[in-house]
């Protein structure tokens, strides 16, 4: 899934499981996990549309006047930055404004609606903000495009890429002439595989130690919502588990110093997850399913405490991927190139993690080469894959960010992982 790992000895894992470190990840003593929380305070529809609602301010196209230096937010009457989303805001309510539009966020106003609005109360009422921005004219249909016109940006960057390079993952990888797999490569493929599988069923035994999703449909009951957060947190330590299991069945893997090992997985593990979740999406449903019959929509990833910026370009991704229709064999020599990086931050042996990832790379180009002969841009799309999932790790980082300032605090063991100190 997309968190975290490792055996569990009780029904239900604390924090307390994660005190001894990341050291005992490679002894599998340690449970531990959060993917991440963020207590976004629902919504609720408003009753009294006004009529700025239904005809809003308009300033005539073309491009934005000149800032004279001293012009005012038209919501809060902070100093203005900008014309953004058709009104002369704030960068905070601009902000405010596409976070609100984005997750079609409800609010309540404990006023009844009636809060004057300024620098002091955008603070205290989001309803009462959200409303004087459509009173000022902001107009959501602005965000919208904005969002499609991002990932029409990515999707065209990445086709380009795609296009116009063979490998760049690697400098230093080359290619074999002969797309033929030799005897040593069939073998290691086929023990990949294996290995995947005898992952994949151990973690689905322990489903049944998961807090159970909470029938509760409020979204913000408090209980509730930490049940969901507790749900997904030990379903993140499942999957760290399989991902740590894995790499120590790689051929290659065991030869490294033990630091090279964790610096490899420090920040190869959430990329690693990303994988495994795409393999795990169906299109038809929208929907994830993680240990075969748990399956999560967008909204119950947002209910768990996730945000809306790091579920969306996981969905995007999770298409792409399936677009690829991508088996057990490829998946597996992805997963393995991905992990054996030798630009990967504190790796100390760069010279032997590159002539391991080049096995991988080899095994999966002549894989690629016998099993779809007919697609010469398969393999290079695939290597891209990895190009995006560096980006996603990037977004991975600011949802993290985003938790510390809510004061939500990662175990021991993921904020080893991830670098982050309190």
């Amino acid at each position: 899934m997309l968190i975290g790992s490792s055996s569990m000895a009780s029904m239900h894992i604390t924090a307390q499981d994660h005190e001894k470190g990341l050291q005992c990840v490679f002894g599998m003593e340690e449970d531990g996990s959060a993917f991440f929380h963020s207590s976004e305070i629902p919504l609720e529809h408003k009753d009294n549309i006004q009529i700025t609602e239904i005809f809003p301010m308009k300033r005539k196209k073309g491009p934005a006047p000149k800032m004279l230096g001293n012009e005012v937010c038209s919501v809060c009457g902070d100093k203005a930055s900008g014309f953004h989303y058709n009104v002369l805001s704030c960068e905070g309510c601009k902000g405010f404004f596409r976070r609100s539009v984005i997750k079609n966020a409800q609010y309540v106003c404990k006023n009844g609606g009636k809060c004057e609005m300024d620098m002091y109360m955008r603070r205290k009422c989001q309803q009462c903000r959200l409303r004087k921005c459509h009173e000022a004219g902001m107009q959501e249909q602005c965000v919208l495009s904005e969002e499609q016109i991002r990932l029409k940006k990515m999707k065209k960057q990445e086709e380009e890429q795609t296009r116009g390079v063979l490998v760049q993952h690697s400098p230093s990888l080359t290619l074999p002439e002969i797309p033929s797999l030799t005897p040593d490569q069939v073998l290691m493929i086929e023990k990949l595989v294996a290995a995947q599988h005898q992952c994949n069923q151990r973690a689905y035994a322990d489903r049944l130690k998961v807090t159970p999703w909470p029938q509760i449909s409020e979204p913000q009951n408090r209980e509730a919502r930490q049940q969901r957060f507790a749900h997904f947190t030990e379903l993140t330590i499942i999957s760290v588990q399989e991902i740590v299991e894995f790499a120590k069945q790689l051929p290659g893997f065991l030869d490294l110093t033990r630091e090279d090992q964790i610096a490899l997985l420090k920040t190869s593990t959430i990329e690693v997850m990303l994988l495994e979740t795409s393999r795990r999406y169906n299109p038809e449903i929208e929907c994830v399913t993680f240990l075969k019959d748990l399956s999560y929509s967008r909204e119950d990833f947002a209910k768990a405490g996730l945000q809306f910026e790091f579920i969306n370009p996981i969905f995007e991704f999770s298409k792409g991927m399936t677009d690829l229709k991508l088996d057990d064999a490829e998946f597996a020599l992805l997963i393995a190139i991905n992990i054996f990086s030798a630009d990967r931050p504190n790796v100390q042996d760069h010279r032997l993690v590159e002539q391991l990832q080049q096995t991988y790379v080899e095994a999966l180009h002549s894989y690629i080469c016998i099993h779809r002969p007919n697609d010469q841009l398969m393999f290079p799309r695939m290597l891209m894959k990895l190009v995006s999932l560096r980006t996603l790790s990037c977004v991975h980082s600011e949802q993290v960010f985003a938790l510390r300032l809510q004061d939500k605090k990662l175990p021991p063991l993921l904020s080893e992982i991830w670098d982050v100190h309190e």
